[in-house]
């Protein structure tokens, strides 16, 4: 009979497909390997996403009295509220879309007997003179938000700054005949500016100027404080009656908050490209690969950092000249003197063995009787003052001579 060989194999369903092969462990064999990258990996792919999420969401307008900003600083308040009352808020960020938008409503004012009432807040004064009275000719009423000195002398008029609200005026009275202010009655006055002007309203005291003025006509009205509008203080007194009043006058509001943008070419500083002389162009691009070269080459001459054991033991005579270059580029000859000869008197000293404690005096006068000589020549030598460098040699050349002679002898 033929033997019956058992097969010990697995069986064809459960064997792996030819040329497959289990990856599993090899993969985590591989990240173990490479961890340190791997993870490098991933924190860059993360942040990759990251500012991929941040560009993609919409971004919060933070700009103070602005319609969209509902932060303490912001405008999105009295924008509200005058929307439900029926004005029409639209807020610009550059000064082309403020001119179409007032277009637009000039539009409706043709047809429709509707007027437009345009707020300007120019905090960083990014308008020229040709913007201002642009803005101001295409206009019904225009509202000025704390205006600098050339922006009101580009809109013309009789209102000029008059300074700021003294310390410790928290709100004002109207104080003058107009009618919104009238009906407001008080309002925040803290850190406002003031303006004067023929009809100025809440001055602090008579002459002063008032942190309301309003031109003639009523078509220029500025405003010294951002705080009658902004969402913190609209609530406050009789900041919300005169921001109301001031701005829902007309059924078209442009809320026109310049940006940096809107800087016309002729009032931007010149670039670098345009300050730079024409060879830089050609010659530029050649001189930084020059600098490049030369790190290279200068970083290749360095070579691989040497550690050395600690301490290092440094010779004296390496250390003696460092000291000289310096005492040399500093022009230190006193106080190379004065090294000079306490060496050499530790040295004379020593050989004339007179102790470690012995004073100047008793080394000059061991070494006059030692070369039979007086001490006023010896000292005439120990003791002398050199001032300039050449001296400086001279006088070290006779202090070797008068140590090797007590040497010597």
């Amino acid at each position: 009979m033929t033997p019956v060989l058992e097969s010990t194999s697995q069986p064809a369903s459960e064997r792996p497909a030819a040329g497959v092969r289990i990856a599993g462990p090899a993969v985590t064999a591989w990240i173990r390997r490479h961890r340190t990258w791997t993870l490098i990996g991933l924190v860059f792919a993360l942040g990759v996403a990251l500012t991929i999420i941040a560009q993609l969401s919409p971004g919060r307008d933070d700009a103070p009295l602005s319609t969209r900003n509902a932060a303490p600083d912001g405008a999105k308040a009295v924008s509200v509220i005058l929307g439900n009352q029926g004005v029409d808020v639209r807020q610009t960020d550059n000064f082309a879309a403020t001119m179409s938008a007032l277009e637009r409503a000039d539009g409706h004012s043709a047809s429709g007997d509707r007027t437009t009432t345009l707020l300007l807040f120019d905090r960083n004064g990014y308008l020229d003179r040709g913007q201002l009275q642009e803005l101001q000719r295409a206009t019904d009423r225009l509202v000025v938000v704390t205006p600098r000195l050339s922006a009101l002398t580009a809109l013309g008029g009789d209102i000029r700054p008059a300074g700021v609200v003294p310390e410790g005026v928290s709100t004002l009275e109207p104080g003058c005949g107009l009618e919104d202010p009238a009906v407001a009655g008080a309002v925040t006055a803290e850190s406002a500016y003031l303006y004067q002007a023929g009809r100025p309203c809440y001055e602090p005291s008579e002459g002063l100027g008032g942190l309301y003025a309003s031109s003639g006509d009523g078509r220029l009205v500025v405003l010294g404080s951002t705080q009658l509008l902004s969402n913190a203080r609209l609530d406050e007194h009789g900041n919300a009656a005169l921001a109301l009043r001031t701005l829902g006058a007309s059924e078209q509001l442009v809320w026109y908050l310049p940006g940096i943008a809107d800087v016309t070419t002729a009032d931007a500083p010149k670039t670098l490209d345009e300050l730079a002389p024409p060879w830089v162009a050609f010659l530029g691009p050649w001189l930084a690969l020059v600098a490049v070269l030369a790190m290279v080459w200068r970083g290749r001459r360095l070579g691989p950092l040497v550690f050395e054991p600690l301490p290092v033991v440094v010779k004296a005579v390496e250390t003696a000249e460092g000291r000289a270059r310096l005492y040399h580029d500093a022009h230190a000859v006193d106080r190379a003197a004065e090294n000079l000869r306490a060496g050499t008197l530790v040295r004379l000293a020593r050989i004339l063995r007179l102790g470690p404690d012995a004073e100047s005096t008793a080394i000059v006068d061991a070494a006059a009787r030692h070369l039979g000589r007086t001490t006023e020549q010896t000292s005439g030598v120990l003791d002398a003052r050199p001032r300039t460098e050449s001296e400086l040699v001279h006088w070290a050349q006779q202090l070797d001579t008068l140590e090797k002679e007590v040497t010597a002898r």
